[in-house]
């Protein structure tokens, strides 16, 4: 475990915000696609939801992250932040 968290700099904010905003978009496509519904049709507000708590989740799970490596918002160091 490293000795300094990588959590207070702008880089992991950038880097772990992308993360989440593409976890999010991700879901509300799925979430879209699997109600079958057109898009006038669709359950915006249960899409969105969900879209928006998978977000929170992905902005947790890099903290977790950094908390356990020290190096970033990835579990496998594979995104650094120094």
């Amino acid at each position: 475990m490293a000795e300094t968290s990588t959590i207070l700099t702008g880089r992991f904010w950038a880097a772990a915000g992308e993360r989440a905003v593409k976890t999010g978009a991700q879901t509300l496509a799925a979430m879209l696609t699997a109600s079958g519904a057109g898009l006038i049709d669709a359950d915006w507000y249960g899409s969105l939801s969900v879209s928006g708590m998978a977000a929170v989740i992905s902005l947790l799970t890099s903290v977790g992250s950094d908390v356990a490596t020290g190096s970033g918002p990835s579990l496998t160091s594979s995104e650094r932040v120094d």
